[in-house]
């Protein structure tokens, strides 16, 4: 019996995949946060593979190369940068998803062994909130794309003036608000409205992809100068010799570009059907999509020099250039349905369940995602991505340092302290992993060792605060700082300390 639910749970095992019998009855769970069945685990390798591809094959993946490019890398060296930092960031995606497909729990409650029962709101909150912000992100992508279509027909829109303090104009805001709009109805319909364009959306926007690769090498002749642009880091060029300099923030970032999903992949691998199914779907899935649509942005762009004397990144505006108005609308159509895809996938599922652990018996999907949706406008997400250099120094990187921390809490306690074994119905109880009212004093203390290196950098990168130069060049490691302090404090104070891995006295349990 566990304190905190109803009713003794019986668990049983089948090739190495947990699942509860019976309901569990208890105020830490509800529908969505409940284990998934066995019966429900249908995601095979494909199924995987096709989510990452979905997800990747999205409007800032393409445009990612450029602010790396805009800041003097060559497009191979931008390329391999982005590959380079898909591939380390699968490692720690991989880790995390395991227990998603083991115990087919989502990811706030895979974080209550780590940081307790209550204290598992701290680390589900921090991630949504990131989350919130990319929501933001791409719903303006998609209302950036109604707002195109429009200018095109309308060309007065472009010239109205901006308002005060927002930055864009009120035709833009009514655009990015209609966009917000549907993705709260399909909030409201439930995550299975999106399924179908779920389904469709990868090869779509594939296809889109290579549509404007082969129209640029045509109409261009090739894949003109930008290909054949050297490196401003190479010798004889303006920034020769800073090549490493850059190249180590500009890799924190790439990696903070799905540190995110990082984290919540067991929202997603909770319906794998084995362990297999969930890593080679995610290694055939992640690195390979990220290099391919980025380098089609890359040799896109670099066309689009040839073809209209200037480089255009933005594939929003390229599209506006076409002069077929039926290929135009189609074009920015697809670009708006693949938005709304990736934006309910990638950034509605996680923060909804995340904000439902709060209050499990109050806040379920449809409400999470309200409150994704209003943060995700009070961000105001059009400065996020309007400066390259604030896009990955103070964007990218500075949640990759509290996302990187997090995640070495979590993998040290899942895999080197609990060797990948969890009492699954404890998880939904005020027993083994109550700590101290709630709390696992522990993970705080690696948390914020994780995070405090990191934290002058960032205060000087925007400009917060002046601090020395150490602090600015630790800043632009700071995933791997925060991920690796986090998780040496936390394997370190758990061999020292008992109480960190036998739970205080629970409270008694409510009347």
């Amino acid at each position: 019996m566990h304190r905190g639910t109803d009713a003794a749970v019986a668990v049983r095992e089948q090739d190495g995949i947990f699942e509860v019998e019976g309901s569990i009855e208890s105020r830490y769970s509800n529908e969505d946060l409940a284990p998934t069945r066995l019966a429900d685990r249908r995601w095979g390798t494909w199924d995987i593979a096709a989510l990452w591809i979905s997800m990747s094959a999205c409007v800032p993946t393409y445009m990612l190369a450029s602010s790396l490019i805009s800041e003097g890398m060559s497009w191979s060296q931008a390329v391999l940068t982005i590959f380079l930092g898909n591939t380390i960031v699968l490692l720690p995606m991989v880790l995390n998803a395991h227990a998603g497909t083991k115990y087919g729990i989502p990811f706030p409650v895979y974080c209550r062994p780590a940081f307790g029962m209550l204290g598992a709101n701290v680390p589900a909150i921090l991630r949504a909130l990131v989350a919130c912000g990319w929501f933001g992100i791409q719903t303006w992508i998609g209302g950036w794309a109604i707002f195109k279509v429009l200018a095109v027909f309308w060309p007065s829109l472009e010239k109205m003036a901006a308002v005060p303090v927002l930055g864009i104009n009120a035709p833009q805001i009514a655009c990015f608000l209609a966009f917000w709009a549907l993705n709260m109805f399909v909030i409201y319909k439930g995550i299975d409205s999106i399924r179908i364009l779920l389904n469709i959306k990868a090869p779509l926007l594939i296809l889109l992809g290579l549509a404007l690769l082969f129209w640029a090498w045509s109409r261009a002749g090739g894949f003109g100068p930008m290909l054949a642009k050297p490196s401003a880091f190479a010798p004889g060029q303006p920034k020769a010799g800073q090549f490493w300099k850059f190249f180590f923030p500009a890799l924190t970032g790439m990696i903070g570009f799905w540190a995110t999903l990082s984290l919540n992949i067991p929202d997603f691998t909770r319906y794998a059907k084995t362990q297999k199914a969930q890593v080679v779907g995610q290694a055939l899935g992640l690195p390979a999509t990220m290099g391919l649509y980025s380098f089609i942005g890359v040799a896109v762009t670099s066309a689009t020099v040839v073809i209209f004397h200037e480089s255009i990144w933005d594939p929003v505006v390229l599209v506006t250039r076409f002069t077929n108005p039926a290929l135009l609308v189609f074009a920015l159509v697809a670009l708006g349905v693949a938005t709304l895809a990736t934006n309910i996938a990638a950034n509605v599922v996680s923060p909804a369940n995340d904000f439902a652990n709060l209050a499990p018996t109050k806040i379920d999907f449809r409400r999470g995602g309200y409150i994704t949706g209003v943060i995700g406008i009070l961000i105001m997400p059009w400065k996020l991505v309007a400066d390259p250099s604030g896009y990955i120094f103070t964007w990218l990187v500075g949640y990759s340092a509290l996302l990187g921390a997090i995640g070495g809490v979590l993998i040290a306690d899942y895999f080197v302290v609990r060797k990948t074994r969890l009492d699954l119905p404890a998880l939904y109880s005020d027993g083994a992993y109550w700590y101290r009212g709630g709390f696992n004093p522990v993970a705080f203390i690696a948390l914020a060792a994780g995070i405090l290196p990191n934290l002058p950098g960032f205060l000087g990168t925007v400009k917060w605060a002046t601090v020395s130069p150490f602090w600015l060049q630790l800043y632009h490691y700071a995933w791997f700082v925060g991920f690796g302090i986090s998780f040496v404090v936390y394997w370190a104070l758990t061999r020292v300390t008992a109480r960190s891995r036998v739970a205080a006295p629970a409270p008694a349990p409510a009347e």
